[in-house]
């Protein structure tokens, strides 16, 4: 309890005769998937349908009880050659069965009176937005053979160069003080109170890149022009395009976000500034002082055991049932608490609502940041929690909303700090607060702007890592304008931020942008209904995994595709700023 997460529940090793009786299973339901699925009757549909159904859901939980395992394992110890193994292993069963996948999507896409099957059988009911999610995407199916082949190339492709970049990342040794750290580690001295050591360790993470940039950077080409291809080859206009599909977002929602985060740019440009004067620099915040704390803190470390008292405590007032599974979470072993090498950097959270347990990862410094980490990836367990009763098929939300209860879980805790501090405590606080938004909204739309910029001009070329450098502070530039000093930007942001090499999950940048602001759009509506928002909030989260971007906001009577709803939740967090502006001096 208090160190290191259990993964009991799933397996109790690598020994464990459950994870080749698993694996033997899965081969056996994959292989009866690829016989049934291509081979639908004359009648008898629905029944006919609803074995494939039946039959893929049983895929699903054994994959994701596999692979959950595996990559949870491989997350604390980038060096499990064992784990490596089976992981390829279940990738490669998993490819198997995409051939025959794509022909059942095409089959049910050709029915005549879908709605009507449907409607005939009580499971079918279930999965009616699953279906009419297949009938809106069978035009960018490619076709069975090449749909197979795509997958199983990817394998030895975008997911090999992503294995290789956590592996670099997690392993890459950096040179301080006379001794060696990890990157996860000398990034945890950004918020240091100590400025010299702030800007030593921001020099010494620059220094490490050396060692492992030209590998990363051919990693990044790769993944980049590999879904370049897999746009073109789908019938997308590009990859964001491609991503907005599968986020279930429209283009309009992105528009509308996008266009009132770069009206509210200048205020958090007036935020930087001060920072930046308040700390004694002339020429704009250097980025190691990004995340320097202001104020003075009431000088309290956190134990895990206060985190956890703390936070069952903060959340009893909001939700019972929020709070009491975050009791489970620490009581039951689901945290992973402290950094050690070999382990990622960051902080994670992989719901496993099959089970009904989440995992999460962390990398606890006793800070009050670290204890409002936890918090938020608290919120993505709590948002597992209102998917478990979904069937199995249905238990998938998309990047946009997948930061909604993460940070609104945040907001509980922050505003409550905020609340009940005083003087430079308070200031602290409301710092903090304006630094995570910061990076949220102004730190991602550059990092935006980088990604954007590297799919446009990979279709005809290769990007080096000089050249990576100079498009990242470029965007850099563009989003921060003069709140930052030009002379001292991050230019290898790129090289270690593990969003930009998932090949099947492109410009995990705006999520975060979206989660944020929809939570503070949430929030205030919580504020304004109190306990009567509870059922909606749940409501909300569950239809996550069933509707899209837009359908699911309107629960909460929000229209996303509007500029006006985005900048309601800027002007919350701009009033913020303006108070900073008035109380620093």
């Amino acid at each position: 309890m208090y160190n290191e997460w259990s993964l009991d529940a799933l397996y109790r090793g690598t020994d464990d005769p459950a994870i080749e009786e698993d694996l033997a299973a899965l081969r056996a339901l994959t292989e009866e998937y690829k016989t049934i699925a291509i081979t639908p009757p004359a009648d008898g549909i629905a029944a006919y349908i609803r074995h494939v159904l039946e039959t893929d859901e049983k895929i699903s939980v054994l994959v994701r009880k596999l692979n959950g395992y595996f990559h949870l394992r491989r997350s604390v110890n980038s060096a499990d050659a064992e784990g490596a193994g089976y992981a390829t292993q279940i990738r490669n069963i998993a490819a198997s069965r995409t051939g025959a996948a794509v022909t059942f999507q095409k089959y049910i896409a050709s029915l005549d009176g879908l709605d009507a099957i449907i409607a005939s059988d009580p499971v079918l009911s279930e999965y009616a937005f699953y279906f009419h999610r297949i009938q809106n995407a069978v035009s960018h199916k490619m076709t069975e053979a090449e749909e197979s082949l795509f997958a199983r190339m990817n394998l030895s492709g975008g997911g090999a160069w992503g294995d290789l970049v956590a592996h670099l990342t997690a392993t890459v040794a950096v040179d301080y003080k006379g001794g060696k750290t990890s990157l996860s580690a000398i990034r945890g001295l950004a918020d240091s109170d100590d400025a010299e050591e702030r800007k030593a360790a921001y020099e010494a993470e620059l220094a490490c890149y050396d060692k492992i940039r030209d590998a990363v950077a051919y990693a990044l080409n790769s993944i980049k022009a590999q879904v370049n291809l897999e746009a073109e080859l789908r019938g997308y206009e590009n990859a964001l395009m491609m991503t907005l599909d599968q986020s279930r977002m429209k283009k309009e929602t992105l528009d509308a976000m996008l266009c009132a985060m770069r009206e509210a740019m200048p205020k958090f440009r007036a935020y930087l500034k001060h920072k930046a004067k308040l700390l004694g620099h002339k020429n704009g915040l250097p980025w190691y002082d990004i995340l320097a704390p202001m104020g003075k803190a009431d000088g309290t470390v956190y134990t895990v055991e206060d985190a956890h008292h703390y936070l069952v405590e903060r959340f009893s007032s909001f939700a019972p049932d929020l709070a009491e599974m975050v009791d489970t979470a620490f009581r039951d072993e689901w945290i992973d608490f402290y950094p050690r090498r070999g382990k990622v950097g960051g902080a994670f959270c992989s719901n496993l609502p099959f089970m009904g347990q989440s995992r999460i990862l962390t990398n606890f410094s006793g800070t009050f940041g670290s204890v409002v980490t936890l918090a938020h990836e608290l919120g993505h367990a709590y948002h597992g929690k209102q998917i478990e009763t979904h069937r199995p098929l249905n238990m998938m939300y998309t990047m946009p909303v997948a930061e909604t209860a993460s940070n609104f879980n945040e907001l509980i805790v922050v505003n409550d700090a905020i609340e009940h501090a005083e003087g430079e405590e308070k200031l602290r606080l409301i710092e903090g607060q304006l630094q995570d938004l910061t990076q949220i909204l102004v730190d991602i739309y550059s990092r935006f702007l980088f990604e954007d910029e590297v799919f446009r001009r990979r279709k005809d070329t290769f990007l080096f890592p000089d050249e990576l450098n100079r498009i990242m502070l470029d965007a850099q530039k563009e989003a921060f304008g003069d709140g930052l000093d030009p002379d001292c930007l991050h230019p290898y942001m790129w090289c270690c931020k593990s969003h930009y090499y998932r090949a099947g999950l492109s410009y995990y940048n705006f999520p975060y942008a979206f989660g944020g602001l929809f939570s503070y759009g949430l929030y205030a509506k919580y504020l304004e209904e109190g306990e009567a928002f509870l059922p909606k909030y749940r409501a909300l989260l569950k239809a996550t995994t069933v509707d899209t971007v837009e359908n699911v906001a309107s629960i909460a009577g929000i229209d996303l595709t509007e500029p006006d709803f985005w900048r309601k939740s800027l002007k919350t967090i701009t009033d913020r700023i303006d108070l900073f502006l008035a109380q620093a001096q």
